[in-house]
C-alpha cells in the first residue's frame, strides 16, 4: 500500500545555485551525488521521514543517451527546465511496490514494472530502491518508490538529516493544479485505489481541492476558483504540480531566517483549518510555490 509522500522533486537549471537558494530558505540541503547513467545530479534536504530533492542535468550527452531506458523520469527534462523548472514529480512511498503495481494494473492503469534503482552518495555509498512510473496512457505527475535501503541506514549514509534552520520536519501536502478537480480526482482515485475525496475550499491557494490522505501526508488535486497561486500556476505552466507545503516547528523562526538571508517577506494566508500559512513564490522557490505552516 502507499504509505506517504516520500519526496518531491524540484528541477533546476543549476544545482549549486539551487542549493544556495534552498539554504537561504532555511533548508539544510547538501549535494548527494550523481544518478548512475542518467546524466543528472541531485541534492537532498532530509526531514524526519521524507525529503525535498533538487535535480539538475550534469552531463547533457549522458542524459540524452539514457532517455529510452525503462523507469526513467527524465523525458522532457531539458524543456521543463528551459521553461523555468520547478516542482515536477510527487513521489509516493510503497511498502510493497510489486504488489502495488499489480493492483494498479488490475484497475486498468498503464504502469511500469517495479524497477531496481541505485545511486551513490557523495561518499560513494549506495542507496537502493525500486521505482515504478505511469505509462503513456496515464501521464500523471506522480510515481512510486519502495526503499530497499532501510531508513536507519539511509540516515547514516546521508550527510544531512534534518535540523533545518526553518524548523521544517515533514511534508504536510503537495498540490497538483488542474482544469477540473472533480474529473481528475476520479482518475487519481483509480490509480491510487482510494475513494475519491469530496471537494473542499482551499483559502490560501484559492482553489477547490480534493485531498487524498496518504498516511500523514496529503495529495491535493485542485481547481482555482479565484486569482491566487493555483490560478497563477495553471496560467503559467498548465496542469501539474505547483506547490509543496511543509510543517515547521516555528513560523517565526523560518521567517526570521529567510529575512536575515536576503529573502523578501513571504506572503501570509489563513487555511480553511484556521491555521496561518506563509508562501514563497516562484521567483524565490525554483518556479514553484513552497509553503510553511505551523505555530508562530
Amino acid at each position: 500500500m502507499f504509505t506517504r509522500i516520500d519526496h518531491v522533486m524540484i528541477c533546476v537549471p543549476d544545482l549549486q545555485q539551487g542549493i544556495e537558494q534552498c539554504r537561504r530558505m532555511g533548508f539544510n540541503i547538501v549535494p548527494e551525488g550523481t544518478r548512475s547513467g542518467k546524466g543528472t545530479h541531485n541534492a537532498i534536504a532530509f526531514n524526519q521521514d521524507d525529503y525535498l530533492e533538487l535535480l539538475a542535468i550534469r552531463d547533457q550527452d549522458e542524459h540524452r543517451a539514457a532517455l529510452g531506458r525503462p523507469g526513467n523520469l527524465d523525458a522532457g527534462l531539458p524543456d521543463f527546465i528551459a521553461a523555468g523548472g520547478g516542482l515536477r514529480y510527487i513521489v509516493l512511498q510503497s511498502d510493497d511496490l510489486v504488489a502495488d503495481v499489480a493492483a494498479i494494473r488490475s484497475r486498468g492503469v498503464d504502469v511500469s514494472d517495479a524497477i531496481d534503482g541505485e545511486r551513490r552518495t557523495a561518499a560513494g555509498q549506495a542507496l537502493r530502491w525500486k521505482v515504478a512510473v505511469l505509462g503513456p496512457g496515464n501521464p500523471l505527475p506522480i510515481c512510486f518508490i519502495q526503499h530497499l535501503t532501510p531508513m536507519a541506514e539511509r540516515r547514516k549514509l546521508l550527510s544531512s538529516t534534518g535540523n533545518h534552520p526553518n524548523g521544517v520536519y515533514t511534508i504536510e501536502r503537495s498540490y497538483i493544479v488542474t482544469h477540473d478537480a472533480e474529473v481528475d480526482a476520479a482518475t487519481y482515485a483509480n490509480v491510487l485505489g482510494m475513494p475519491k475525496p469530496a471537494l473542499v475550499k482551499g483559502t490560501v491557494i484559492m482553489s477547490n481541492m480534493a485531498v487524498f490522505e496518504i498516511g500523514p501526508t496529503g495529495l491535493g488535486i485542485v481547481q482555482p476558483y479565484a486569482a491566487g497561486p493555483a490560478a497563477d500556476a495553471l496560467e503559467r505552466r498548465g496542469p501539474g504540480p505547483f506547490q509543496v507545503l511543509f510543517r515547521t516547528r516555528s513560523m517565526g523562526a523560518a521567517a526570521r531566517w529567510m529575512q536575515e538571508h536576503g529573502m523578501p517577506p513571504l506572503a501570509r494566508g489563513v487555511r480553511n483549518t484556521g491555521e496561518h500559512a506563509m508562501l514563497a513564490t516562484p521567483p524565490d522557490a525554483f518556479g514553484s510555490y513552497i509553503g510553511f505552516v505551523g505555530p508562530e
